[in-house]
């Protein structure tokens, strides 16, 4: 189940129209979480917030760093609000009304010192307190709470194809930030182009050099699937070196999960660094 995305609309019109559509995909996605009946895997709540009783998370997904549209005040306006990005679709008990959600969240977030900038009872608002923003987007059985850090983002992509060659020379590898994948997946953002344009400079300027690429995760999450998940990306990273010109026996992939850390996985930042792509000279 992909996630939902609500933008706000200018006019009453169109936001009556933005909330018939929330109730239909709400509707969709609530019929499905239901066979379940428990939380999606690897799913909690935020500490921010807690659910509305008995409600169960049907999805979530959560960035370090990455952007959500937010109602910013009164009429509607939007601002992309960037930072530490949460998103958490509950599906609701039957009977319970969005009024009754809509207000029990209002009330804690009100009770917690949260100010809000927009709101339209009751299917949508934003909460603010501090660089904190929360925004709640229901319908159809089925209420998104999207939460966001506001924070700057930390710079990590630092080498070019030169750098890499001067590293690998002298230390045999070189660990590459700034190759990002879809979340839980081995899917390329496009962000990832720069740095892999740049190791597709290293390899054919460079026309004797054998690499392997390996993959690197933090420590959240089940070891196996960080497992297979670094192999998966590493693979992903050759295809897509052998897809721009480099011959495939010039390339091997392994995953390494988080095995091989080269920070301290407690904090945010070291975790940023652990999740990484790593040239090997072979």
């Amino acid at each position: 189940m992909g996630k939902f995305h609500f933008s706000g609309f200018t006019g009453t019109s169109r936001r009556r129209g933005l909330v018939a559509m929330t109730a239909v995909l709400m509707a969709a996605f609530c019929a499905a979480a239901r066979a379940q009946d428990s939380d999606a895997e690897s799913c909690k709540d935020s500490p921010l917030i807690s659910r509305y009783p008995k409600a169960f998370i049907g999805s979530c997904d959560h960035k370090e760093f990455d952007s959500a549209t937010m109602e910013i005040n009164k009429a509607g306006d939007q601002k992309g609000v960037e930072g530490d990005t949460t998103i958490l679709i509950y599906t609701m008990p039957e009977g319970a009304s969005d009024l009754v959600i809509y207000r029990n969240m209002h009330n804690a977030l009100a009770g917690a010192g949260y100010s809000f900038l927009y709101e339209e009872s009751p299917y949508k608002f934003t909460a603010k307190k501090g660089a904190q923003y929360i925004a709640l987007a229901q319908g159809g059985g089925a209420t998104q709470l999207t939460l966001v850090k506001e924070q700057a983002m930390t710079q990590v992509v630092t080498a070019d194809a030169k750098s890499m060659n001067d590293a690998l020379d002298s230390d045999g590898h070189v660990a590459v930030y700034g190759i990002e994948f879809a979340t839980g997946k081995a899917d390329l953002l496009p962000v990832a182009d720069a740095p892999l344009q740049q190791m597709l400079i290293l390899l054919k300027d460079n026309a004797g050099l054998k690499l392997r690429v390996e993959g690197h995760t933090d420590n959240v999450g089940a070891r196996a699937m960080n497992q297979r998940l670094s192999e998966q990306r590493a693979a992903a990273v050759v295809a897509w070196l052998t897809a721009h010109g480099i011959a495939k026996d010039r390339l091997t992939a392994e995953g390494f999960a988080d095995t091989k850390p080269v920070q301290d996985n407690s904090t945010e930042e070291g975790r940023a660094k652990n999740r990484r792509v790593e040239l090997v000279k072979v």
